[in-house]
């Protein structure tokens, strides 16, 4: 009985520190749809995943050197990075996958699996206790047995086929424009917003990010 209570208190501690966490960065609780599967597609996909309950982790950790290193990686697997806006919770990215490499679910799971490895590790050395808590109670209990420990993002990811020029150019218009509108307010104009394709696009700025490739060459 003293076992139970003591399990019943940790719990209600758990669940207030999640509490507050989500009300300090002014989180609903949400859960992404599962998609289909989408290997051997090649193609242009419109792809979001997102931090576990939209904690600004990205943000927290200062993780966007660290997401331009996966697409740099990307490249050299021969997959097209034709477009990015990268949040403080999530990302959103326009990639194009050959024949050859077209498991867009196999590419994006690896990658948010070793960004999760190194979440975790900027966390623990920031000291973020209280973060790193509310990701170990979001692991399931399933997934606990298999030896997860930390719930980094949501477990699935939202992907769409591009399969026409206009649907690709009206994604990339709503991810440049993502930091702007809405509760964001993180720049006055998208080409202001450093961590995105916008002066890409815009601008033909390719210095800052030399993984880009133009949406056009693949629709």
């Amino acid at each position: 009985m003293g076992y139970l209570k003591v399990s019943i208190i940790s719990k209600i501690k758990l669940e207030k520190i999640e509490a507050d966490l989500l009300t300090k960065f002014g989180i609903l609780k949400t859960k992404m749809t599962v998609k289909q599967s989408y290997s051997g597609m090649p193609g242009v996909y419109f792809c979001t995943f997102t931090c576990y309950h939209w904690l600004n982790l990205f943000e927290i950790t200062s993780f966007y050197n660290e997401i331009y290193k996966w697409f740099q990686l990307l490249t050299t697997k021969n997959i097209s990075i034709n477009g990015f806006v990268i949040m403080p919770n999530h990302l959103h990215t326009l990639m194009h996958c050959p024949e050859s490499n077209s498991n867009i679910n196999k590419l994006i799971g690896n990658g948010k699996r070793f960004m999760a490895y190194k979440i975790i590790e900027i966390l623990k050395a920031q000291n973020k206790y209280s973060i790193l808590k509310l990701l170990e109670n979001g692991v399931s209990l399933y997934e606990k047995k298999k030896g997860k420990l930390h719930q980094v993002f949501q477990p699935s990811f939202d992907c769409k086929k591009i399969d026409s020029i206009d649907f690709g150019f009206q994604k990339l218009d709503y991810i440049h424009n993502n930091p702007v509108k809405g509760k964001w307010n993180l720049a006055n104009d998208c080409l202001n917003y450093q961590h995105s394709s916008a002066r890409f696009y815009e601008l033909g700025t390719l210095d800052e990010f030399s993984f880009l490739s133009n949406l056009s060459d693949f629709l």
